[in-house]
């Protein structure tokens, strides 16, 4: 009996603590979905964002490809970075977040997701995995450049990272890319990113989902022919068709994030257009 009533004890008493674990963890959890909301609401009273025409003096249109010609029944290949230089870019006042936070050098912002943040980066990869904009600690983290990469002059693959968060904050609405409403509206097929010296449209050619790995994350190259070869094999990887062309000359954006626990999510777009301010 009294066997039985010890077993039962240790039972209870491993339950309580697995219970009480379980829900400090949920509840930590949702503080840290509060902070990182009200982080949001604070610094949107904090920046000015605003849609800006081209300017043909300052404004430059990258490496476009040959312009359309008539086929032989004088109808037109079409191809849609026509199309995409002509979105409008947006340009941040980075003063305020500057003075936030002297870790900030851009702002992003893709259609019909949550994401429009500043994008911050530091000495390492770590930091702003369990930071939050004003350094405060915070398993949601923060949206962060990779710190190989140059913010003022853009390596061949600039890389931008986010958490995928449960409530959509930081790169949890990414997930969205892969989802037929998303990548079949020509809306969302470009990403915007301002920085204090430039502001910059960049055409999407791939999205997917894949394993943890380290390739695509690659910000140096061998060459043409090896960055080539990196162009193109993640152009194949894309569930759809974006009817982009690439060249050794483009520079990309990736932006990754978890999807699940076993998968990442992944965008890649090349720049198109860019405007000194």
């Amino acid at each position: 009996m009294r066997k039985q009533n010890k077993k039962f004890w240790i039972s209870y008493i491993l339950f309580t603590i697995i219970l009480c674990i379980s829900l400090y963890k949920i509840t930590t959890k949702q503080i840290n979905y509060k902070l990182i909301e009200q982080q949001e609401l604070d610094i949107r009273k904090l920046v000015s964002i605003v849609e800006v025409a081209p300017k043909e003096e300052n404004t430059e249109i990258v490496n476009p490809p040959e312009p359309e010609e008539p086929t032989e029944d004088n109808n037109y290949v079409p191809n849609d970075y026509w199309d995409y230089i002509n979105v409008p870019l947006i340009s941040v006042d980075f003063n305020n977040l500057l003075a936030k936070n002297n870790d900030t050098v851009a702002w992003i912002q893709l259609n019909n997701t949550n994401i429009n943040y500043p994008v911050v980066q530091t000495t390492d990869n770590d930091y702003y995995l369990h930071y939050a904009y004003d350094k405060t600690y915070n398993e949601a983290g923060w949206v962060f450049m990779d710190y190989r990469n140059n913010p003022n002059n853009f390596d061949q693959n600039t890389i931008i990272y986010g958490h995928g968060m449960n409530n959509n904050t930081m790169f949890g609405s990414l997930r969205y890319i892969v989802e037929n409403w998303w990548y079949t509206n020509q809306e969302n097929h470009t990403v915007k990113l301002s920085t204090p010296t430039e502001n910059t449209l960049w055409q999407v050619f791939s999205i997917y989902t894949i394993p943890e790995e380290s390739y695509y994350l690659q910000t140096k190259f061998n060459g043409d022919e090896q960055y080539m070869d990196f162009l193109n094999t993640l152009k194949s990887r894309s569930i759809y068709n974006f009817n982009a062309e690439l060249n050794p000359q483009d520079k990309i954006i990736t932006l990754s994030s978890c999807y699940n626990n076993e998968l990442r999510v992944v965008l890649h777009a090349k720049l198109i257009k860019r405007e000194t301010r």
